[in-house]
């Protein structure tokens, strides 16, 4: 086991991290820019090195400082937590040739699954249904015209190198299907510097499902069930659940054992996500390989009660999974609201600034993982979350109830949030009987 780790990331989910070394006797060291520095989780750390100044790409992306950072603090391993550094195949294979463990998949795996269009390949081989599109990316616009009319309108242009809505355009004509093309490529070689794009069938009305995955290095694979993550403003999330809501049981263990080959076949190790979209009549089909932790692993951890964050050290160490697949029960139901700095009457604009007083919510079965406290100012320049409200109770109505109870209790003054819009979306019928697909936030409210 590691004596040692640092943590290449920020706020809530370094903090998260450093508890977690905390719990295994393992030491921490974290990092912070200049727009973070003096922020209170980084005293948790056993040390702290700043690595610039306050943007992103002078900090938290500079890999020279970094590495200086963990070669400096004799640091054994890195964890990149999610975002930032976390899926950067180039990162690892410094970390690597640093002779430093990087906390994730082989740099290898992480550039074949964070392409898209290998990954639909790769679920191909696996068994894995795909949605239906074109078999590699598209050359030029007769190709597109050609598919399209084969899978039919609408359809999907997609970014094979995209993320985040990016890079994505929906057409439902041949005309609308030029300009998709066109749009979709700009936008994908201005924010990933890859201009490849593909094409889907565009499935109306999707549920977002998504089932967590631990490989180790000695060849066990376990999925940690499902969350539905279809309560989405943009192709952001907004609120994840597991287990899914609305998912028949012999679904969900199709699901579940579908992204378990993908994984084997991958030949991956540490934590996964599989992504898939599901249409109405419960037919599912891939969408892409998260090769990191993700935001949303608190849902799984209260429902299973299994330490992601722990587990991922233990396997990047060389350690075999100390449960198998029938050992993983999945016990109530767990609801997670991320709590952004965002002002939904604005069209949710960032609304940074200081806190000047917080009210965390608690009771039995209610986490909140934040980083921020009383006098913390909310810098501009990142992620506009300021922490995740999750809560754990034995049936979903349960859990909702508590859930708006805690967002009516939780206070946070001198920002806004989406606090309030989150308690809208819970109280809403729709939601009540878990008929949110991924397009319902901005057709209903």
């Amino acid at each position: 086991m590691y004596n040692r780790i640092l943590i290449a990331n920020r706020g809530e989910i370094a903090l998260r991290i450093i508890r977690a070394c905390k719990d295994m006797g393992i030491e921490s060291v974290a990092i912070f820019s200049e727009g973070d520095r003096g922020s209170a989780y980084l005293e948790l750390a056993d040390e702290a090195y700043c690595v610039g100044n306050a943007r992103s790409n002078e900090s938290y992306l500079r890999i020279d400082q970094i590495i200086s950072a963990a070669e400096i603090s004799n640091s054994e391993a890195i964890h990149p937590g999610y975002g930032f550094m976390a899926e950067n195949a180039h990162f690892n294979e410094v970390c690597r040739d640093s002779n430093i463990d990087f906390i994730g998949p082989t740099p290898e795996a992480m550039q074949m699954l964070g392409d898209k269009n290998e990954a639909r390949a790769l679920a191909r081989k696996a068994d894995v249904p795909v949605v239906p599109g074109s078999p590699g990316l598209i050359e030029n616009t007769d190709d597109a015209i050609k598919t399209a009319a084969e899978i039919g309108y609408p359809v999907l242009v997609k970014a094979t190198a995209g993320g985040g809505g990016k890079g994505m355009r929906v057409a439902a004509s041949e005309a609308e299907l030029k300009n998709a093309l066109e749009q979709a490529a700009q936008e994908a070689e201005a924010a990933f510097g890859n201009a490849g794009v593909y094409l889907e069938k565009f499935i109306e009305l999707p549920r977002h499902v998504e089932v967590q995955v631990l490989a180790d290095t000695h060849g066990n694979v376990v999925h940690l069930w499902e969350r539905d993550c279809s309560t989405q403003r943009r192709h952001q999330k907004l609120i994840e659940e597991s287990p899914a809501p609305t998912l028949p049981p012999k679904v969900r263990k199709l699901i579940c054992d579908a992204a378990v080959r993908m994984i084997k076949n991958a030949n991956y190790y540490n934590a996964a996500t599989v992504e898939f979209i599901v249409d109405k009549n419960n037919d599912f089909y891939f969408i892409e390989v998260n090769a990191r932790i993700q935001v949303e692993h608190p849902v799984t951890e209260m429902v299973t009660g299994i330490d992601l964050i722990q587990q991922q050290i233990r396997i990047a160490a060389g350690e075999k999974l100390s449960f198998k697949q029938e050992d993983i029960q999945c016990n109530g139901v767990a609801i997670e609201c991320r709590i952004n700095a965002e002002d939904p009457d604005r069209n949710f604009g960032p609304s940074p600034g200081t806190i000047e007083s917080l009210c965390i919510p608690g009771g039995l079965g209610v986490r909140f993982d934040t980083h921020v406290h009383a006098g913390y100012t909310v810098p501009p320049f990142y992620d506009s979350m300021v922490g995740k409200l999750i809560v754990h109770q034995p049936t979903r109505d349960q859990a909702i109830a508590t859930m708006i109870r805690c967002l009516n209790e939780l206070r946070i003054k001198g920002i806004k949030t989406t606090a309030g819009f989150q308690k809208t979306v819970l109280e809403h019928a729709d939601f009540v009987e878990g008929k949110v697909d991924t397009k319902w936030v901005e057709r209903n409210l």
